[in-house]
């Protein structure tokens, strides 16, 4: 029995100094591994000061770009002001890792995508802030060109409607109807309705005015209308019951009688037929015809 025992110890002592070993094996691994690991980040922190520096520039300067951005005369969309503040707060928590002293391989390299993408964006932004403005001056410049070409058009049309105007007065008063010779002879109406010409105002009754018309090849051959004034020896107009009203050199007239006649530009002469529905006075008289508008001519007549 006893033998037995003493094996049994001999055996848990040996079982005690192998955990023993393993146990310090494994402390020595713990250490050795520490050690690594804070060697490796010594190193790390060692080898990217400069790094970090190179960064802390960058992200200066970029700062300084998208405040410039902020502060420039290009007005930015909501959208794009989202992405600029976006921006500024990645810078600030850029530089706040940097600030802490220690980086990883992983955060380094993090921290150069963040810097690169940043970088793009800013000079993609500035650049078609830059185009936008171009594209505004070249507009501006368009529409200037543009008002200055519609006010010179419109201005010609303005000068083109007088011209037009002013060569439809020329045309029209050229080719308003002018009088040629004419003839006024009263006359008395006997009972059987014959009528003898007179040179007294007593027995006249009536006037025929016989006229012709001067050559016009622009007058239009057609119907023209006539009117007729006469004016007694003490100026007044003689009018008729249904006499109205026309316009001639700008103005409007009564007139005495008005007729209708066939121009044809042949050299008929053209006869007015007009009885005075009052008493004829002795005196001269002036006969007056009008046309288009305008004054054909005038002659006179006198009554004893």
């Amino acid at each position: 029995m006893e033998n037995k025992s003493e094996q049994n110890s001999k055996k848990n002592s040996n079982v005690i100094y192998f955990l023993i070993v393993v146990v310090v094996a494994l402390l020595g691994t713990d250490v050795y591994l520490y050690l690594q690991k804070k060697k490796d980040v010594a190193k790390i922190v060692y080898q990217s000061e400069d790094e970090k520096h190179r960064l802390q520039t960058e992200l200066d300067s970029l700062e300084a770009q998208i405040e410039q951005v902020n502060t420039g005369k290009a007005k930015l969309s909501a959208e794009m002001q989202a992405r600029t503040d976006s921006l500024q707060a990645k810078i600030v928590v850029l530089k706040r890792a940097l600030a802490k002293g220690q980086l990883s391989v992983n955060e380094l390299k993090k921290a150069q995508e963040d810097i690169k993408q940043l970088r793009y964006f800013v000079t993609k932004y500035t650049a078609d802030i830059e185009e936008l403005r171009q594209q505004n001056e070249s507009l501006t410049t368009e529409r200037d060109t543009l008002k200055n070409q519609v006010a010179t058009v419109s201005q010609k049309a303005t000068n083109l409607e007088q011209q037009n105007q002013e060569l439809s007065s020329k045309v029209k008063v050229a080719s308003a109807l002018k009088m040629g010779a004419a003839e006024v002879v009263a006359y008395k109406v006997k009972g059987s309705g014959k009528e003898v010409d007179v040179n007294r105002a007593g027995p006249a009754k009536k006037i025929k005015v016989n006229f012709t018309i001067a050559s016009n090849p622009v007058a239009e051959k057609t119907m023209h209308d006539i009117f007729m004034r006469v004016i007694d020896p003490a100026g007044n107009l003689l009018v008729m019951s249904d006499s109205g009203v026309f316009t001639a050199d700008g103005q409007e007239l009564q007139y005495t009688y008005k007729t209708s006649i066939d121009y044809k530009d042949d050299g008929t002469t053209y006869t007015i037929d007009w009885t005075n529905p009052n008493k004829f006075v002795k005196g001269t008289y002036t006969v007056l015809l009008y046309s288009d508008g305008a004054t054909m001519g005038k002659t006179e007549f006198k009554l004893k």
